[in-house]
């Protein structure tokens, strides 16, 4: 298949707000797509890359020569086969060897072709064909049950695997949860109260909100991995969590939590600590305290179907000790009360779990319901303004967006602006965020930055009020910045419609 056939793809996605024509165009062009081709086509249309990162900023990319070919003649394999080279280019002079693979698949595209495969390379393809566009257009490329191609694709954690496997003929129903293979996470939506989430779950699990970072990890007999929420794998960073597993008395397990860093009293320490140790290459410095509040599979047992109650029943067996601390009601008051202690422990709320809800991967419906004192929302930078005075020389004022699933006031899958804010900035936030930002810059004027949007930052706010000033017709009140949260895809960022909804809500 030629590339060209896919950008015209894409554009035409691109000009339409309809969900329909969007999956129509798509569909039709996984259909015509080669077995072997699928998976890179679908990466292209994400802006997902199938081979992860590729080394590759927006400084690379915008110093190369801008002369292109005439005619259209590279294929998605080509391509593909340039994006291996990419990823494998290492040691000395992989800088260099980068720069040539990419002045050759430049040079080898027609404007049009590398305009797009530019944006791909640095995640920001703006067609509207995300997941859920490119799910339903695998379900009707392959004549396959829609709900069979999720559920698939939530088990085998890779989108373009599951097209492959649906379009190549293969067993949708074969796919099953697999110890070693991350799943997506199931996601929380969020309520301003402890009685407002329990007038959504009813009689729930009500669970510790830690301010951590979320973790999976799979045991198969002394083999422990650990993957972030993002489904990365993190093992050789946590020897401690990896430890903590391998002692349970347990064979095969999946389990579901976060983790965090805590300091000499058994406080938990800022986010940001617990980040930085996340994140770090090598395991040192701070250590990391697993706690559990799910479990997915156990000797031979798939738990995702089953009601939480069942779940829970068996974690305790499992793993009791490094259980999260909750309690299970429908009573408010209790619930509160597990609240307080949540809070006075250092902690961020609850989570208030419906009883005897299934695990839904990878979605956040109403089953789980996280409460915080402190309102907060995980929004993406759009853009970024100078400081002035102090700030002067450093990227300030954050322009926030929420995220536009179905397009309703924009693109689908797009972002909308809901505020701004330099609120909450320390000095060394303004640093990381000015190099942050100026790597993955797409314009500017003489006031602002503009940034690709894949930055999701922590957002504290009193609520958010009616306003003409912003497209979604909202604006967020006292809007300070928590943190910045590098273990969340932008695809995991709260929408508008969560927003509007506190407008009931605060």
């Amino acid at each position: 298949m030629l590339l060209a056939e896919l950008v015209a793809t894409a554009d035409a996605a691109a000009a339409t707000r309809s969900r329909l024509q969007k999956t129509e165009a798509v569909a039709a062009l996984l259909a015509r797509a080669d077995a072997a081709e699928v998976a890179a086509v679908v990466g292209l249309l994400l802006g997902s890359p199938r081979q992860g990162r590729l080394g590759v900023g927006w400084r690379g990319i915008a110093a190369l020569p801008a002369v292109h070919a005439e005619a259209a003649t590279l294929t998605i394999a080509d391509v593909d086969a340039a994006f291996d080279a990419l990823a494998a280019a290492s040691g000395d002079g992989s800088a260099t060897r980068r720069g040539d693979l990419l002045a050759d698949l430049a040079g080898r595209a027609t404007a049009g072709e590398w305009e797009f495969l530019a944006r791909a390379i640095l995640g920001d393809v703006r067609t509207g064909a995300l997941q859920g566009v490119l799910l339903d257009a695998t379900a009707r490329a392959s004549a396959a049950d829609p709900a069979r191609v999720r559920r698939a694709a939530m088990l085998l954690g890779d989108l373009g695997a599951t097209a492959a496997l649906a379009l190549g003929g293969g067993d949708l129903d074969a796919v099953g949860l697999r110890v070693g293979r991350p799943v997506q996470p199931m996601l929380a939506a969020s309520a301003a109260t402890v009685a407002a989430a329990i007038a959504v779950t009813g009689r729930a699990s009500v669970e510790y909100k830690l301010d951590g970072a979320r973790i999976q990890v799979h045991r198969h007999g002394d083999e422990v991995r650990v993957f972030t929420r993002s489904l990365a794998d993190i093992t050789h960073r946590v020897p401690e969590i990896v430890a903590a597993v391998r002692a349970l008395d347990v064979h095969d397990v999946i389990l579901d939590g976060e983790t965090l860093s805590l300091d000499e009293d058994g406080a938990p320490r800022p986010f940001q600590d617990t980040m930085a140790r996340f994140g770090a290459d090598a395991a040192g410095g701070l250590a990391l305290r697993p706690w559990f509040f799910d479990i997915l599979h156990v000797d031979g047992t798939d738990l995702l179907d089953e009601p939480l109650h069942v779940r829970l029943a068996a974690l305790e067996r499992v793993a009791g000790a490094l259980r999260m601390p909750g309690v299970v009601t429908d009573d408010p008051d209790a619930a509160a009360r597990l609240s307080a202690q949540a809070l006075a422990a250092g902690h961020e709320g609850v989570v208030v779990k419906a009883i005897d809800a299934p695990y839904a991967a990878g979605r956040r419906g109403k089953a789980w319901v996280k409460v915080k004192p402190v309102l907060t929302c995980d929004l993406v930078v759009l853009a970024c303004e100078w400081g002035s005075g102090r700030r002067r020389g450093w990227l300030s004022n954050l322009h926030l967006g929420a995220r536009d699933p179905e397009g309703e006031y924009g693109e689908p899958g797009g972002f909308v602006m809901v505020g701004k804010t330099f609120k909450g900035l320390t000095d060394d936030l303004l640093r990381w965020q000015t190099v942050r930002f100026l790597a993955i810059e797409t314009r500017r004027t003489a006031s602002t930055v503009f940034v690709r949007p894949v930055t999701v930052v922590e957002i504290a706010i009193d609520g958010v009020q009616r306003s003409p000033r912003y497209p979604g017709g909202i604006a967020l009140r006292f809007a300070r910045v928590k943190g910045y949260r590098p273990d969340k895809p932008p695809g995991e960022a709260d929408t508008i419609q969560t927003l509007r909804a506190l407008l009931r809500d605060t």
